[in-house]
């Protein structure tokens, strides 16, 4: 039971959930609200893509702990496992098996013929990881924008596996279309832009660490202080833009969504912006990371209205 535990805690599973989450939101929430019940070779398409996805993040959080072993002793020494409880052998092992699990169920899902390119994305996927994990993460920016991006690429990915367009191609075609490829850029926006925030956060909280291993984070690079203006202006930016969102929707009638967004999403952004600079010890930083990562959640959910309203 203690190496199921430390695996589950090595992959990340809270994580894992929140791409399954997303995902089956997207489809059923979006997709088929907009298009309608997909049939039995679909649904078979998106099962995979979810497996796929799931894979891949597995084994990229496996990567990133088998290389942050040495920063993860100083950062956050109760939670390592890598070494500990897993042996670093195996740990690479599973690395290896889910990688090609993720890749296996891409191509099995996608006509390689149509999709050859997003079986390649996701493989890119995998070393981009890697690269990540080995020499991105500890570098300015570049990291976090790497994440950020794969984090929209949950979503992303599932709309370009519907059809094979591109963006000129889709913005010329009926209403639906239109209007699922407004959705796709609002949901993968809001989550590139939330997890952007959150990754300068986290590398906030993660410091001393880095900076004994030679890290080059916005922190390190630029101060803890100009990195929180960093997270300010792209906070000010998200809560904007949902707040105009609101002045869209309300003359729809989307009362509840609205409210829900205002409650849920806006409020707890200003809550975050508030206590940013404020905050000065790591465990100030870890309570806005949860707070971000509530945030995520609860866009994640706001999904459920597309399938409510008309």
């Amino acid at each position: 039971m203690k190496l199921v535990k430390a695996f589950l805690q090595l992959v990340r599973w809270p994580n894992l959930v929140f791409i399954i989450l997303t995902q089956l939101l997207f489809e059923y929430c979006i997709y088929q609200r907009i298009y309608g019940p997909v049939g039995a070779e679909g649904l078979r398409q998106f099962y995979f893509l979810v497996i796929a996805s799931v894979c891949i993040a597995a084994a990229g959080n496996i990567i990133n702990d088998y290389f942050d072993l040495n920063i993860d002793q100083i950062n956050k020494p109760q939670k390592v496992v890598v070494n500990v409880i897993i042996n670093r052998r195996w740990v690479i092992f599973w690395h290896m098996v889910l990688s090609m699990t993720g890749l296996f169920f891409t191509a099995y899902a996608l006509p390689l013929s149509l999709y050859w390119h997003l079986v390649l994305a996701n493989m890119a996927c995998v070393v981009l990881l890697w690269v990540y994990s080995t020499n991105l993460k500890k570098q300015l920016l570049v990291g976090n924008l790497l994440i950020s991006f794969l984090t929209g690429w949950v979503i992303l990915i599932l709309f370009l596996s519907k059809y094979p367009l591109t963006i000129h191609q889709l913005m010329s075609t009926g209403a639906q279309d239109a209007r699922f490829f407004r959705l796709t850029a609002l949901y993968a926006g809001f989550a590139f832009i939330i997890s952007l925030v959150r990754e300068v956060v986290k590398d906030m909280e993660d410091v001393e660490g880095d900076r004994r291993y030679g890290c080059r984070t916005m922190p390190i690079a630029w101060g803890i202080n100009a990195s929180k203006v960093f997270v300010a202006v792209w906070l000010i930016v998200l809560i904007a833009s949902l707040a105009l969102l609101q002045l869209y929707v309300i003359p729809l009638g989307w009362w509840h969504s609205a409210l829900y967004c205002l409650l849920a999403i806006i409020l707890p952004l200003l809550w975050i912006f508030r206590k940013l600079f404020k905050a000065q010890t790591p465990a100030d930083y870890h309570k806005l990371s949860s707070a971000i990562k509530y945030v995520m959640l609860a866009g994640i959910l706001s999904m459920v209205f597309f399938r409510i309203y008309p």
